[in-house]
C-alpha cells in the first residue's frame, strides 16, 4: 500500500506438543532454513531463528499485511507436515497449541538477535518454562500457569 510505512519486529517462541524433545541436532538446521522459508515466502525477514531440542525462537521483521495469528498457524502447519513428509522424527511430531509473539524496538534488535543465536548457552541455566515465565512477566503479558506449554501429564 503506498504512502505506508512500518518497522515491526516480533519475536516467536512456541514449543513441540508435551514439550517433547523430539528436534534432533541432526536436522534442525534444515528445519531452520524451511521455516525461514515459509517466512521469505510470505514477505516477512528473518532476522534469527534457533531451536532447542522441545521449542523454537523466532525472530523477524514483519510486514503489516498479514496477522500474526494466521503466519504462526501458517509456519506450524507447514514445518509439522515437512517434519513428517522427511520423515525426520521417529516419533508423531506437532507443535503444541499456542505461542508468544512479543514485540521490540529497532535498537533491541541485536541484543535479541543474540538472545535467539544463543539458545543452547542460555539454557544451561534456565529451563524453557522459567525462560518463557520471565519473558511474559517482563513484557506484563497476564498468563495462567494452566496454559503454559505443558508436558504430558
Amino acid at each position: 500500500m503506498a504512502n505506508s510505512f512500518t518497522q515491526i519486529h516480533i519475536q516467536f517462541v512456541f514449543a513441540v506438543k508435551y514439550r517433547a524433545a523430539l528436534i534432533d541436532n541432526d536436522w534442525k538446521e534444515r528445519l531452520h532454513q524451511y521455516i525461514t522459508g515459509i517466512f521469505q515466502q510470505n514477505k516477512h525477514k528473518m532476522l534469527q531463528i534457533n531451536s532447542m531440542p522441545d521449542h523454537i525462537h523466532i525472530f523477524i521483521g514483519m510486514r503489516p499485511h498479514q496477522s500474526i495469528s494466521s503466519l504462526i498457524q501458517n509456519v506450524k502447519t507447514e514445518s509439522s507436515k515437512w517434519i513428517k513428509d522427511q520423515k525426520l522424527c521417529t516419533h508423531p511430531f506437532a507443535w503444541q497449541e499456542g505461542y508468544g509473539a512479543f514485540s521490540y524496538s529497532k535498537s533491541q534488535v541485536p541484543a535479541v538477535v543474540r538472545y535467539v543465536k544463543n539458545q543452547e548457552m542460555h539454557h544451561r541455566k534456565e529451563t524453557f518454562l522459567d525462560e518463557y515465565r520471565k519473558i511474559l512477566t517482563a513484557f506484563e503479558v497476564e498468563w495462567d500457569e494452566q496454559y503454559i506449554f505443558k508436558e504430558l501429564e
